[in-house]
Parts: structure tokens; sequence; C-alpha cells
């Protein structure tokens, strides 16, 4: 098998609380008691064993850190956190209570707690995989406080003087002489014994630099300073390095030393690009191999988080998702993707992470998304091929999972709860009492299944993938004189290296299948592929495995080029090897 390349893997984003809970109740704004949760110790050496012969080559273990619960464990010295500042009954995972601790929720041992994720990372890595931790360094939980924390080591805002809105060297942002008030309309699921009271009131989450923000805000979560002051311009304020950097670094060596592989940092665009180019080299020093996943939605900012922030590797949301997912959807054009990767050429291609789920996101599955899992299979294959950047997929996405109800606090709106305490359905039938197997999927989960299966494996072992050149066809075949070639549905393009030469068609009409000709420009099969006379070369279907959809007219490569018919909503992948 070739060696893979560094850039090109598959990461698995696991809900840790929902991954392994096989509680079938699941009760509208249930408790723990009632609706169970998922543990460290569920995600056992048979859970990743199956996970790596998937073709898993990274694991996203998300909701580690301790955050803010209704769920009382005080009898272990963790301090209740109020109703009125918490959303759901589990509480979201990103409202960060502890950064020196984890989820007691996902202890069977609740002291034992830390030793319990240790022995998973443990696990991670005796099969050979990379563990991928949240790291959310923009805002923290409103009743913040690490007791987790070494001796020694100052808590945020332990030396802030509250009585100015900023100062460079205050971890928050304060409204002086106010109140933080409630916003109107959260009514939290249990009864209220008494009020919040925060005073001086801090800045929100999501930059909302008043006493009170809307229940639309991020009102469970304060604002962290990193020597910014954004409401007097914007003015910095980085020599000396401020309190919050070097509080941020010691928390990132923490759990560096602790054999964590890398970070998806939470709204990374919020927190200024000179904080990452500081903390991601100096990191980098204790483990250089350690990974920076930045989740950022501001094209304009993508090239200054990469070249400026050291980033290793961006979301890429704004542009490839939204394109692939309007076409999913019924609309929109395959222009746009064309218009993305010019947009990136050159210096960040490789480092876009692709997807079509995450815990943010819809499921595909669901009828806020495209209704049909199945609708994934031309997009996904493109997001994983597209270029030699790294692929994730979400748990549960390769079986279909469609949320159907009310969970909790998000209510019913096509994405798996991150708030609350609940069982996915389709995913336990795999997870199978702790199994990890396919006695209990349907017939269609087993297929949908075994396309990711195969898709990850085909990226991971064909080097013109994961370490070849891209060359878009569009070019040659939208003027009209290639035979059906829809410029708005189809799609194509070349992936090469000396050793091999790809062949992707695209068909992203839903409803209709397409015969068409794709044609191959002699410039590029002269000074890319640098392959010799067409007529001493053939097309070998390669992928999908399910190439009963597909048909070639002719295995032949003409002047007029190839022939193909596509099913709609599909794709078909095609090695140029000599006759």
């Amino acid at each position: 098998m070739p060696e893979v390349n560094k850039d090109k893997f598959v990461i698995y984003q696991i809900f840790t609380r929902l991954f392994g809970n096989q509680n079938t109740t699941n009760k509208f704004y249930g408790s723990i008691a009632e609706n169970g949760c998922g543990k460290f110790n569920d995600i056992t050496e048979t859970a990743l064993g199956a996970l790596k012969d998937f073709g898993v080559t990274h694991v996203w273990f998300t909701g580690v850190l301790e955050h803010a619960t209704l769920t009382d464990y005080s009898q272990f010295g963790i301090e209740p956190d109020h109703p009125l500042i918490v959303k759901g009954i589990a509480g979201s995972p990103y409202a960060v209570k502890d950064y020196y601790d984890v989820d007691p929720d996902l202890a069977v041992d609740v002291p034992n707690r830390m030793k319990e994720f240790e022995q998973l990372v443990s696990r991670t890595h005796a099969l050979g995989l990379k563990a991928i931790i949240d790291f959310i360094p923009n805002h923290v939980a409103r009743q913040y406080r690490s007791d987790a924390r070494a001796q020694g080591v100052k808590d945020f805002g332990e030396d802030d003087d509250n009585t100015v809105a900023f100062s460079p060297k205050n971890n928050f942002y304060y409204i002086p002489n106010h109140d933080f008030v409630v916003p109107e309309g959260h009514k939290p699921p249990i009864d209220i014994a008494a009020p919040y009271h925060e005073r001086p009131a801090k800045a929100t989450g999501n930059d909302v630099f008043q006493a009170q923000p809307s229940q639309y805000d991020w009102y469970e979560t304060i604002k962290l300073n990193y020597g910014i002051d954004y409401q007097n311009g914007g003015l910095r304020y980085f020599d000396p390095i401020p309190s919050t950097w070097q509080k941020m670094y010691d928390i990132l060596r923490f759990w560096t030393e602790k054999g964590v592989d890398g970070f998806r940092c939470d709204m990374a665009e919020m927190v200024p690009a000179e904080f990452w180019a500081w903390v991601i080299p100096e990191i980098k020093k204790i483990k250089a191999e350690v990974i920076f996943i930045a989740e950022i939605y501001n094209p304009a900012e993508y090239h200054h988080y990469i070249n400026t922030g050291k980033f290793d590797y961006l979301y890429d949301k704004v542009g490839l998702y939204n394109s692939l997912r309007s076409l999913m959807e019924g609309s929109g054009s395959v222009e746009n993707i064309t218009k993305i990767w010019q947009q990136e050429s050159g210096d960040i291609s490789e480092n876009m992470l692709r997807f079509l789920e995450n815990h943010d996101e819809q499921r595909i599955a669901s009828r806020y998304f495209a209704g049909d899992p199945w609708a994934a299979v031309p997009a996904m294959t493109l997001s994983a091929t597209l270029h030699s950047g790294p692929i994730m997929i979400y748990f549960g996405q390769e079986l279909g999972v469609n949320p159907t109800l009310p969970e909790g606090f998000q209510g019913e709106d096509g994405r798996t709860t991150i708030f609350d305490y609940w069982g996915v359905t389709e995913f336990q039938q795999w997870v199978n009492g702790g199994k990890f197997d396919l006695e209990k999927l349907t017939n269609d989960q087993k297929d949908l299944r075994a396309f990711y299966e195969s898709l990850n494996h085909f990226v991971l072992n064909n080097e013109a993938v994961y370490a070849g050149g891209f060359y878009d066809l569009q070019y040659a075949n939208v003027d009209g004189q290639s035979l059906n070639y829809d410029k708005k549905l189809t799609y194509s393009y070349l992936r090469y290296t000396d050793a091999q030469k790809l062949l992707f068609i695209y068909n992203f009409d839903k409803n209709n299948g397409v015969e068409t000709n794709v044609r191959i420009p002699q410039d590029a099969w002269a000074n890319f592929l640098k392959l010799g006379n067409t007529t001493a070369y053939k097309l070998q279907p390669v992928f999908p495995s399910f190439l009963q959809q597909i048909s070639l007219k002719t295995t032949e490569i003409t002047s007029t080029g190839v022939q193909v018919e596509l099913l709609p909503n599909s794709v078909a992948v095609y090695e140029i090897v000599e006759k």
C-alpha cells in the first residue's frame, strides 16, 4: 500500500455523550437517569477497531471538557450550574466550566473520570488511531470555575479589574455597574429556586457587549479577552503577551501532554490570528505532529488563519459544503465548485477539511436537508476527492440517521441534539449492545455504510487522490460541443500522479440520468497526465463498488471524449490504463 499523505486522512466525529448510549426511552427533556448517557468506557477496543476497519484514521471525541449542566454532581465537589444559564438538561459542550477537567457525564466512576479519558486515548492509540478533542477558546460558561487546575495556576478572571469595561490585563469584558439580565423567552425545563446573580455583567460569547443578551445569543457563555478593545475601534494590545494567551497555552499544553493528537478549535475566527500564530508553534515544540483545525465561516479570513495563524486545516463549510448542499437539495450549480477551488487554488486547497455533516448541521436524511441519505453519494465522493485535504464523517451519517422528534432544547430541527440526553436509534442498531456490527442494520443501511467504507479506503489507498494533482475539465466541456453536458449539474475532473490517472464524472441531477461525453483536452492529456496517443489507453471503472448504476458506452478514449451514461445523482470514477 502506498504511504498515505499526512494531509489525507479520515476523521470520524463522535458525539461522546450519545455514542454508546443504549437507552431507548428518549423522553423529551429527559434526565440522565431517564434517557441514559454514553461513557468513555463505551468506546471500546471493539468499537475503535470497527472504526479503523471502516477506514477511519482520526477520531474526534466531541464534548470531552467539563461543561455547564443541569445534572447535579455536587456530591463529587462539582458546583451546580444555575438553570437560567444552561441550555438543555445535559448542557452545551461549548459552555466550558473547567478547561482542566472532563465531563462527569462521560465517566462510569465520576471521581476517576480523568483516568477513564486517559484510558480511552490509550485505546485509541493502541489501534493506530489519532485522538482529537475540542478546544473552545472564545468563551466559557457563565459560572466558569476550575476545580481541577494545578496548584499555582490562576483561574480566568481571578486578577481582573471588573470596574472597567476593558483592560488588556483582564480575561473578561465587563459591563460595569450593571447586573446580568437573563434573556427574555428562556424557560428552563425545571423549577427555578432562586434568581441568577452576576454583577458586574460580563459580555456574552458571541460579542454581545450589553447586560442583557437575547434568547438567540450565546447567553450561557461569556466572552474571553485576548487583548482587543472591541468597543473602542478594535484597538489591539498584544505586547506584553495578554494573560488570556498564557492561560490558553497552559491549557493546550496540559491536553497535549495527556496524549491528545489534535484540537478542533471552536469559532477560531473570533480569536485573533496573532494568538494562534504565537500559540500553535509553541505547542508544536512539545509535540510536533499535533494538528489544529479551525472552525471558520468567513472565507475572506481563510488564507489569513492558515498563513498567519498557522492552522493546519480549516472547516470548508461556507465554500464547498454550502454549494454541495444546494445541489443535494435540488438547486444550485456545479459552477460554484469551480469558483471555490479557484479561490483556494495554490496554497490552501489541501488545508480544507471537507464534510457534509457535523454536530452543528442538519442530518442529510432529515426533511430539513435532502430527505434521503443516498443523496450524499456524489457530494461526499467529491468532498473526499476534489483535493488532497482531510474528510470528516459525523457519527451515524453512514447509517442515515434521521431525527424526527423534538429531543429537548433544540426541538425538532433535523439535527441530533447537543444539549440533551438522547438515544440515536439508527446508531444504536450498529452499537448492538457493544458488538458494533451489522447484525441489526437494514439492508439499505448496510449498503449505505458499505459505500462510506469503500470511499474511505479509496481515498486512503489511491495516490492520485491523496497526493495527486487536480485538473478541472469543466472549461473543456461546457461550450456545447460535449453531448448533453449540463454545465450546472454535470461535473468532471482529473486527479493524477506519474503512476496513476483518475477521471471523475458526476451527475448532480436528482431526477434525470444523463448520457454524455466528457472531453479531455490535449493540454491535460499531454502536459499534465503525460500520456501518449489516446488509442493506447482505455478506461477501467474503479469506484464506486456499485457500478451497476453506471455504464460506460465504451471503454475507448477518443478525440471526441469519453462516452458515459449516469443515473440520477451518481458518480463514476475511472482509471486511465494502458490497453
